[in-house]
């Protein structure tokens, strides 16, 4: 019998009950009508891209977006049961699905539970009502608790609670409020990021590239000023939220296992550390991206070309499905190697970068590591390399490093 080659699955929903301020993810929202349409689109890509990962087993699934707790009940049940028949997905496998508070009831949940759901990922961002509005998030930390408890209900025993630190106005005591509330409700996985201003966000035009650039004119899509919105915590608080933030989780039994994920002993995504590890994934709907062997590509972001393809059409699936095209070199596959398995706490294997490369590390990156051991950026300890406390601050120079 074959041995079947292991593959993640990322699915995307893109809908969203309103675009948030700071957002730049591909999410908008939309009607029943468009919902429906796009999960029928999506049933058939999951059909067709099956016959091409006839080799592979299914690890993990990721479904995520915008919002896809926003999708009917019925939708989402039949995007499941698509997947289940159309993958080897193993037993046991991680199936994690994005939720925002507010939006999921009890029947959802037990849906979602029942088609094969083990994993919840709630994106909560922060405790304090006001910094919420400030964000742009249609959900109250009550409603937050209600969707939890719910959760809990529907006898979830793995959740995730996404958290954003240097949110507009917030203090340090206002940040560590939030981890204080979160941590009380025992969640098993914490993702706690720092707000990055993007470019295209309502966001960046108010703060702009330094943070707290003014333009008096500008409104949100909703029609509500912008302006309205307090300047962003100092580049000194900001720092100081990052630290309290690795402190404050670890006294709570929350052990850090990449740059910004925090989770309870056996607790870690498996999706992600399958991100940051090189495994291949295959993204199903709108802007999804993949990685198959060797190759990367990307899905159409329109939503009209996505919608109106016939992807039975080998002309059509390629042009829809397989766009950016792109066959990695061995040199580009091992800097992406070392680029993002440095996130992770326990960096990377040199007998892992010798069985994926058949080269030993030393023989690619010997005088990079030397260098960066010097610094006191990386080190090397039981088989692995990592980065300290100090390369972890500085993590993109040293990520960088490694880039030719």
């Amino acid at each position: 019998m074959m041995n079947k080659k292991n593959l993640e699955i990322y699915v995307h929903i893109p809908f969203c009950a309103r675009k948030c301020a700071y957002c730049d993810f591909l999410s908008f929202p939309g009607n029943r009508k468009m919902q429906r349409e796009y999960t029928e689109k999506l049933i058939e890509e999951i059909k067709c891209q099956s016959a091409n990962v006839k080799e592979y087993q299914v690890i993990s699934v990721f479904i995520g977006g915008g919002t896809p707790s926003i999708l009917d009940i019925g939708d989402m049940a039949a995007v499941l049961h698509a997947l289940r028949e159309a993958f080897e997905i193993l037993p046991g496998a991680e199936i994690t699905m994005e939720i925002n508070p507010g939006t999921v009831t009890a029947e959802a949940l037990s849906c979602y539970r029942e088609a094969g759901v083990n994993r919840i990922s709630m994106g909560l961002q922060s405790a304090d009502d006001k910094e919420l509005r400030y964000l742009g998030r249609i959900h109250t930390y009550d409603e937050f608790l209600k969707s939890y408890q719910r959760i809990r209900m529907a006898g979830f025993d793995n959740v995730n609670v996404d958290l954003i630190s240097a949110i507009p106005g917030q203090t340090l005591e206002s940040w560590k409020n939030t981890l204080k509330k979160v941590t009380m409700l025992k969640p098993e996985h914490i993702s706690a990021y720092s707000l990055i201003v993007e470019k295209g966000t309502p966001y960046f035009d108010r703060y702009g590239e330094q943070g707290n650039m003014k333009n008096h004119s500008l409104t949100s899509e909703e029609g509500h000023s912008l302006m309205s919105l307090p300047d962003l915590p100092d580049e000194d608080t900001e720092r100081e939220m990052y630290y309290l933030t690795q402190e404050f989780l670890k006294e709570q039994g929350y052990e850090r296992y990449e740059i910004s994920n925090y989770s309870k002993n056996g607790y870690e995504c498996r999706h992600n550390i399958g991100y940051w590890t090189g495994v291949e994934y295959l993204g199903l709907g709108l802007g999804a991206a993949s990685y198959l062997n060797g190759c990367r590509f990307h899905n159409t972001s329109s939503f009209d070309e996505y919608c109106s393809a016939h992807l039975d059409q080998e002309e059509a699936f390629q042009r829809v499905l397989r766009q950016e095209f792109e066959q990695l070199s061995l040199e580009e596959k091992m800097e992406e190697y070392m680029f993002l398995g440095l996130r992770l706490m326990k960096g990377i294997s040199a007998h892992g970068f010798a069985g994926n490369f058949g080269h030993n590390i030393r023989s690619v990156y010997g005088m990079v590591l030397d260098a960066m051991e010097e610094e006191g950026l990386m080190e090397y300890k039981d088989g692995c390399y990592s980065l300290t406390s100090r390369g972890i601050d500085i993590s993109n120079y040293v990520m960088s490093r490694f880039l030719r």
